[in-house]
């Protein structure tokens, strides 16, 4: 026995629920039985449901886990409760079971996590701010079974062109949303969450909403989630990004849902090569696909790059510089030409959007070459690059070649803000407040009811 590993691994039936529905688990275990806890992650961990003894049983992994699912059965599940408070959930999976002299105090232990997205009901009182979460970003760098949409994880450095989220996932929700999740409800705010994926099948979700928010790395867009957001801003509501390389790759949802396919820097072997090739899965902005992410949030990778962060590239301070102080986004912080913000916490970080600029009497212009539109104001800024390598991928990006991070926000029917960084919740959980104020600027104006009455339109 003392040589025998335990674990417990699982996943659920869909991304996100809403109250009432049946949620069902697949999980594979090495043990007879195992315990799950479900959590609702916020400013704290509130511990919603605890189940023992669940009875488990272990399941193969196909070869083809990563792309086309584990096809594990359901192991439990349970109707999830009408009260229940719309968030991200985590599931802890558990086994104990006694072990021999050479385990500490007589058990071993084995643990993984689990995650899902609770929408709000349709019968409760709705928040005015919609949080969607990146879980097709999740899916994206999720490497379980063998490969992810990246080669630097993948088995033997091979890259993937379909993920499922059929098999484990813990997501990266503590590392890009959770610091912005707990500084709004430390903060009074009251958010409604869902996934990027109901943006697609829930548009619903956008009536009668004020603002829309993305936060952290929110890279991966099917055609059906833009096309929503986009109306949705036409007629009168509200989207802040505080993300970076956000809206980056064309993605295409299949299997209902349960995975997604990202061709990426191989887009001539997509079928959609052949057949539509404005809905290649590659860049937003390949001349191909000829739908920037600039055209919804004002900037995008291309004319951005990385700063200082995590190893990163770049020197610097991590810091944004006020070019249009007197703009309301910067109400009460103090803040001149030429300020500088956020250093302190390297909000300007990871990966960076921005767009091409252009120089007149001092202050900086959006050319509109790139997709963003005329009426973008360009609020601060900082340098950023590509890393050397990334010239090698695509045709539009030459070596050494450097561009902006960049905030700033445009109005076209609803107003657009994006932070321009990955890194933006950074500033929110350090000891400078001038971050805090602004987030709260634009939250504040932004959530209230839209500026147009008309309601969204279904399609």
């Amino acid at each position: 026995m003392g040589d025998l590993a335990f674990f417990v691994e699982g996943y659920t039936s869909e991304v996100s629920y809403a109250p009432g529905e049946l949620m069902q688990i697949h999980v594979s275990s090495s043990a007879p039985l195992f315990s799950i806890e479900i959590s609702r992650l916020g400013c704290k961990r509130e511990v919603v449901l605890q189940e023992r003894d669940v009875s488990g049983a272990m399941f193969p992994v196909p070869e083809d886990a990563s792309s086309q699912g584990c096809g594990w059965p359901v192991g439990w599940q349970f109707t999830i409760p009408e009260g229940w408070e719309s968030g991200y959930y985590e599931i802890l999976f558990q086994v104990n079971d006694q072990g021999d002299t050479f385990i500490q105090r007589s058990t071993r232990q084995a643990q993984s996590i689990a995650y899902f997205i609770l929408r709000p009901s349709v019968s409760s009182d709705c928040s005015s701010i919609l949080l969607q979460l990146s879980t097709n970003t999740y899916a994206a760098y999720n490497n379980w079974g063998g490969y992810s949409l990246y080669a630097y994880h993948g088995r033997g450095g091979v890259q993937g062109h379909r993920v499922s989220f059929n098999r484990p996932d813990r997501g990266l929700f503590d590392r890009w949303e959770l610091p912005f999740v707990s500084w709004a409800e430390k903060s009074g705010y009251k958010l409604d969450y869902c996934s990027n994926l109901d943006l697609e099948r829930h548009p619903e979700l956008l009536d009668g909403r004020a603002l829309v928010l993305s936060v952290g790395h929110d890279e991966y867009w099917s055609a059906g989630m833009r096309d929503n957001l986009e109306d949705y801003v036409k007629c009168g509501g509200n989207v802040a990004f505080f993300s970076g390389n956000s809206v980056c790759w064309q993605v295409r949802n299949e299997d209902d849902g349960r995975a997604l396919t990202c061709w990426k820097q191989r887009f001539n072997q997509d079928p959609a090569y052949r057949e539509n090739r404005n809905m290649l899965t590659t860049l937003w902005s390949h001349h191909l696909v000829k739908r920037p992410e600039n055209q919804l949030t004002g900037v995008g990778f291309l004319n951005g790059g990385y700063h200082l962060s995590h190893g990163q590239h770049m020197d610097g301070s991590g810091a944004y510089t006020v070019h249009r102080p007197e703009h309301w986004v910067f109400t009460d912080t103090e803040l001149q030409t030429g300020d500088e913000f956020g250093g302190e916490d390297t909000i300007v970080g990871y990966e960076c959007d921005g767009c091409e600029i252009v120089w007149q009497e001092g202050l900086p212009y959006p050319t509109g070459n790139d997709g963003t539109p005329k009426s973008f104001q360009i609020l601060a800024i900082a340098s950023a690059r590509w890393h050397p390598d990334d010239s090698e991928w695509y045709e539009a990006w030459q070596p050494g070649h450097e561009g902006w991070a960049v905030m700033g926000l445009y109005q076209r029917g609803g107003t657009v803000f994006t932070a321009g960084t990955t890194d933006w919740s950074h500033g929110l959980v350090g000891e400078h407040l001038t971050v805090d104020t602004i987030t709260k600027n634009i939250l504040d104006k932004l959530s209230v009811f839209r500026s147009r009455a008309t309601p969204f339109e279904i399609k």
